[in-house]
């Protein structure tokens, strides 16, 4: 059938995705000059002053959830929070450094199927020197609190990447849930107007009539959210909008049930995190779930 030959086709080119990526960011590791070099290596200095306090507690004898709390803005009772990440100052170096990218004459990946404009991090080299230590060391001791239930305390993988909303490039993002255990939405500016976020219900508990609630950007402050909370943005009315958008992702979870077709997959061998089923061996796998589901 038609249909049949379209998903075939769509799986055909999704196996193609990793190694386009894998060619590009060779490409732009040999060509591409950076105007900011130092934002590719993460340093305590990019990060915000109360930022690196809410690591502090996280990481201190006896830090619980409510504590937590105290430090974060919650939005109704979906297990949203806001919590500042970066200093102004790293933000508008990062902008200016993308726009350099954006600007070359380097290959560029789309971000994913609902967004045109952006980058991905990956293929500008970011993981290993900025992204894996951001997750390692100053997320995961928050989402281990905030979301013991989502492999919170073992995120081991992510895919991160920065969208753009322009008048006359993406102006919004339709309802959707995300490929993540928990997701991490960095406001990095630049100035514009409107485009709020809006959540609905969990993926999993859908309701007759979902209640929606919006959430304002801040510069430089965070959103941390359950991948599964269905999101969407309002269009913006004027300027351009940059976001840092993170997907964290628990092996011990989705080795056990696909977050997107709620099946157990079946593993194949993948380049890099291969969408976070990067799980330990099979006979190791009760005991990480046990530590990740009771941590």
């Amino acid at each position: 059938s038609v249909v049949y030959l379209q998903i075939e086709a769509e799986v055909q080119r999704r196996k193609q995705l990793i190694h386009q990526s894998v060619e590009r960011r060779a490409i732009i590791s040999k060509g591409y000059k950076p105007k900011h070099p130092e934002v590719y290596t993460l340093q305590d200095s990019f990060l915000a002053p109360e930022f690196l306090e809410i690591v502090r507690f996280c990481k201190s004898p006896g830090a619980d959830l409510q504590g937590l709390l105290c430090y974060l803005e919650s939005f109704s009772d979906k297990r949203i929070y806001r919590l500042p990440v970066f200093t102004e100052q790293f933000c508008q170096a990062f902008v200016d450094e993308l726009e350099n990218f954006e600007h070359s004459d380097m290959p560029k990946g789309r971000p994913n199927t609902m967004n045109n404009y952006g980058v991905l991090l990956n293929e500008l080299g970011m993981d290993e020197t900025f992204l894996t230590p951001l997750r390692e060391r100053y997320l995961r001791p928050i989402t281990a609190l905030l979301y013991p239930d989502l492999g919170g305390a073992c995120l081991d993988s992510h895919k991160a990447f920065v969208v753009k909303y322009s008048l006359h490039e993406d102006l919004d993002l339709s309802s959707h849930y995300d490929n993540a255990e928990v997701t991490l939405n960095v406001s990095l500016g630049k100035d514009f107007t409107e485009g709020n976020l809006y959540f609905g219900d969990f993926s999993q508990d859908p309701t007759p009539v979902p209640k929606y609630i919006e959430v304002e950007h801040v510069g430089a402050r965070g959103l941390l959210h359950r991948g599964g909370q269905i999101h969407g943005a309002l269009p913006i009315a004027s300027g351009e909008r940059w976001n840092l958008i993170v997907w964290m992702r628990s092996s011990a979870i989705r080795n056990q049930l696909c977050p997107m077709c709620r099946r157990k997959p079946q593993l194949v061998e993948a380049e890099g995190f291969g969408d976070g089923f990067t799980g330990p061996l099979a006979e190791e796998e009760p005991q990480t779930v046990n530590v990740c589901a009771l941590g």
